[in-house]
């Protein structure tokens, strides 16, 4: 065999593997993205079904419960970030702006970030954090010690006990943290605006009432219960499919993490391209 025929062969053996490599990734792509959208369909059925009378129950309390564990412990936390990522802000725009002469417009660049882009995307990145991998080990624990299997024996559905008001605590903590984190930014950035970079409150506020609309913080809301639902539904499927014991529950969490972080950013991108072409900007 010849330098150039064995060559040859390495690159076709290697290229093959790409190949391979790419398209199992694709198909588990596919296949993963395809049961959260089944685990969807179940949710909003069940949900719709529990707004007819004799439909289907959900627990008030277990949502209240999990609204309380997903949410309320998260408060402090991206109130924190929030507020240091509204001071970074402003730190860093006053150089560029002074160049300009235009200090005064920190509170215009600022107000538009945080409603439209940054207090959605932080809430949304620490509550995947904080309780999106919370829930995906959670349910995978119940997995692996059958306690999944307990309540399919007593035909009680898993998906209405667990990932439902798991969902919906999602949805609504994500909702309220995204208008928390829009307003600690921009309370950060007033105080320090007004104390430390010399733009006095009124000239802040004036600009944050002018470039600030009422579409933008509803924008970034309705951003932000979507990425609650993203965080939810892929959290609990994770969990559902966990195998392996306590191996297959710490991957089922850090596949959870990143899965959450990629839905949200792409998920992010499609609105921002809608409301563009809309013309809601």
């Amino acid at each position: 065999m010849t330098t150039s025929d064995a060559t040859q062969r390495a690159n076709q053996y290697f290229l093959g593997r790409f190949v391979e490599s790419a398209g199992e990734l694709a198909a588990d792509t596919l296949t993963h993205v395809g049961s959260v959208t089944r685990l969807a369909l179940d949710v909003i059925v069940l949900i719709a079904s529990s707004l007819i009378p004799g439909g289907a129950r959900i627990g008030k309390a277990a949502i209240v419960s999990q609204i309380v564990r997903v949410g309320v412990r998260s408060v402090g936390i991206v109130s924190l970030v929030s507020a240091c990522v509204g001071l970074i802000l402003a730190f860093q725009l006053a150089p560029p702006l002074d160049d300009f002469g235009k200090r005064d417009l920190i509170a215009n660049i600022i107000g538009i970030a945080v409603a439209r882009e940054l207090g959605p995307l932080i809430g949304a990145i620490v509550l995947t954090g904080f309780a999106g991998a919370s829930i995906a080990a959670e349910i995978g624990t119940m997995v692996v010690s059958e306690e999944i299997e307990a309540l399919e024996a007593h035909a009680l559905d898993p998906v209405r006990f667990l990932v439902v008001p798991r969902v919906i605590a999602a949805v609504i903590s994500m909702t309220v943290l995204a208008s928390l984190a829009i307003f600690m930014a921009l309370a950060a950035s007033a105080v320090i605006s007004s104390i430390g970079l010399g733009v006095p409150w009124e000239s802040y506020k004036t600009g944050i009432r002018e470039q600030v609309k009422l579409v933008d913080f509803l924008t970034g809301v309705a951003k932000a219960s979507v990425f609650g639902l993203l965080i939810g539904l892929i959290a609990c499927a994770n969990g559902l499919k966990v195998t392996g014991g306590a191996a297959g529950v710490g991957k089922a969490t850090t596949s959870t993490v990143v899965q959450c972080v990629v839905a949200i950013v792409i998920a992010d991108l499609m609105f921002t391209a809608i409301f563009y072409n809309l013309k809601l900007f």
